[in-house]
């Protein structure tokens, strides 16, 4: 595997793939990896003949700054997993390879309601450091396909419209969540959970695993209600539980056969900050 700091470096390494004629499969990741982005390296692998990974802190899409300080970072290990998934280059630029003018003013882009809702309301500001990182990355790999993983739901949906915006051919394929075996998404924050944190984490995937077996007979705003009541009687603190349309996001107030739907969940336990989501099947 290769590894770049420079973006000269890696549009050398890409252009030089391309002129063979080989499909660019790109996985953006911020490091501590786990099964979950090793399933995002698989599927490019499938699909694509060069493999392109990135690892890059963004310091724009964090709106607390202790929580930027604190993610972790395991280079040395993730270059070790990387390199076992069959990644065929690896993207690890410092800050001022992304922002050369720094990150002072930076360009703010239209992301419509995705940007006031859900994880736009709880955390302001995230998705455009989300839409500032990602319109530099996707232009210096120049991807066919992006590979992004469905547990950052809402966030799929804004680099969807920051492709569209850009008007660039590049293709999102969203991947399945990765669980544990007790249902906890994989994440990396998941590393910061204490002990007795981790054995709770989990209410969160039964919670919405029972708001799909009671479809039949509950409405949305009950169920909705009682979950952010269980989560929070069990000593979550909860940010939302939201039943929404799947393509728009919009809050659901009666089920229909005819829109497909997904619940998303956010909540803290302790210091660190859970999200996930399922989509309910019709």
């Amino acid at each position: 595997m290769v590894i770049v700091k420079k973006a000269s470096d890696l549009s050398e390494f890409i252009d030089f793939q391309k002129k063979k004629g080989n499909v660019i499969g790109f996985t953006p990741t911020m490091g501590a990896l786990h099964s979950g982005h090793l399933e995002l390296i698989s599927r490019s692998t499938q699909l694509s003949g060069t493999t392109v990974c990135s690892i890059f802190v963004n310091p724009t899409q964090f709106n607390d700054s202790s929580d930027y300080s604190r993610y972790p970072k395991k280079i040395e290990s993730d270059v070790k997993i990387l390199v076992s998934a069959g990644a065929d280059l690896l993207f690890l630029p410092e800050p001022d390879e992304i922002y050369p003018k720094g990150t002072d003013n930076l360009e703010l882009y239209d992301l419509g309601y995705l940007n006031t809702v859900l994880e736009g309301k709880y955390r302001p500001g995230h998705f455009q450091g989300v839409a500032q990182v990602m319109s530099r990355l996707l232009k210096l790999v120049n991807a066919n396909l992006l590979f992004m993983g469905q547990k950052d739901y809402q966030q799929c949906m804004v680099v969807q419209r920051l492709i569209d915006q850009m008007g660039i051919s590049t293709r999102l394929v969203t991947c399945p969540t990765v669980r544990e075996v007790d249902g906890l998404a994989k994440s990396s924050r998941n590393l910061r959970l204490s002990p007795e944190e981790r054995t709770l984490a989990p209410l969160i995937y039964q919670s919405m695993q029972e708001i799909s077996r009671r479809r039949d007979t509950d409405s949305p705003t009950f169920l909705k209600e009682e979950t952010v009541r269980t989560l929070t009687e069990a000593g979550f603190r909860v940010d939302y539980v939201e039943i929404a349309t799947a393509d728009t996001l919009q809050p659901l107030e009666h089920w229909s056969s005819q829109t497909p739907s997904v619940v998303l969940v956010a909540a803290f336990l302790g210091e660190t900050r859970l999200i996930d989501n399922m989509l309910l099947q019709l």
